[in-house]
């Protein structure tokens, strides 16, 4: 029997995660999804407490502290130390434990900010990532570093997944931390609910920058399927990206667009470019992925939209806002 222990379980990629295997319902495999509540895996003692009760044979480590651009701007040394902290210990603990294979949730912000396009896996430790995200990025970067050493040391069948940008049900909406996606529902929503006298034709929604830089978007529960696939038949130790095509690039002034549209909203959208862009653009190549799965079909990206602002919507007093 296959025991998978998911870190990082209660959050948008494990909730995802739990939806898709209550689905397929696998006969020969246990799952269970760690929270915060389960250990704080910046503790050493309390990882291997955990890995000791569940007795792991198979880890998707989703753990992490994460935030969006400003979020990371303003706090990279705290990125740095607690990822460092989470990544060493849950590899070191899956070691111990005899796990038989780990695979980790990296990120396309990890790869190098000046670099051609579009980036691929053999990229990553090619440059400096950006200046905004540097703590978190080179926390991820060096998982992959530890799944090559514990592979050459001891045989450790230790992997990374390279998603683009992440969205849908059970995202963090909290404003100071949030990716985004997410912060736009939030925000809409709440422009939509305030202030009701007022005709939501006269309503003004805010785009942070100039709405020009491009993202890959991948809906929550299409890299759920994808990282099941990767833990249960991709057998190298190198990172795979898992990313939408590259022809389904969008600017954020589209993912305005499309958010509105999902909310009905009839007011007018508007640049702030007083605000930092980030990255102009982070264009990832899955032609990897595609090699392996060429026919893998992603949900349309307005489609998932719909459905993230509807669980927004229906969830409301639940939601991490």
């Amino acid at each position: 029997m296959k025991k998978v222990l998911v870190t990082g379980g209660s959050g948008l990629v494990g909730k995802a995660l739990e939806a898709i295997i209550k689905e397929q319902a696998p006969s020969d495999e246990q799952w269970y999804f760690a929270g915060s509540k389960d250990a704080d895996l910046t503790n050493l003692a309390a990882t291997q407490t955990l890995f000791q009760r569940e007795q792991p044979t198979h880890v998707i480590h989703l753990a992490a502290m994460v935030g969006g651009l400003f979020h990371n701007m303003n706090n990279n040394l705290d990125f740095l130390r607690n990822n460092l902290l989470i990544n060493d210990h849950v590899l070191q603990t899956a070691h111990e434990q005899g796990c038989v294979k780990v695979v980790s949730c990296l990120s396309t912000c990890i790869f190098p900010d000046k670099t051609s396009y579009p980036i691929d896996e053999t990229m990553v430790h090619n440059g400096p990532p950006h200046p905004s995200n540097y703590g978190y990025s080179y926390a991820k970067r060096l998982i992959d570093v530890q799944n090559h050493a514990y592979h050459d040391k001891y045989g450790r069948q230790y992997t990374s997944v390279i998603p683009c940008n992440i969205f849908g049900p059970h995202d963090n909406y909290k404003p100071e931390v949030s990716h985004v996606i997410p912060g736009m529902i939030n925000r809409m929503h709440k422009l939509i609910n305030e202030e009701p006298e007022l005709p939501e034709s006269e309503k003004v929604f805010t785009v942070f920058g100039s709405g020009k830089p491009l993202r890959q978007f991948i809906y929550s529960l299409d890299l759920a399927e994808l990282m099941i696939w990767v833990l249960r038949n991709y057998e190298s130790v190198e990172p795979i990206i898992l990313s939408v095509d590259e022809a389904q690039e969008v600017t954020i002034y589209e993912v305005a667009e499309a958010i509105a549209k999902a909310f009905n909203f009839k007011g007018k959208l508007v640049c702030d470019t007083s605000k930092a862009d980030g990255q102009f653009k982070k264009t990832a190549s899955n032609a990897k992925l595609r090699s392996l799965l060429p026919n893998y079909t992603f949900t349309d990206f307005e489609k998932a939209i719909k459905t993230s602002v509807d669980w927004y919507k229906d969830n409301y007093d639940q939601a991490r806002k």
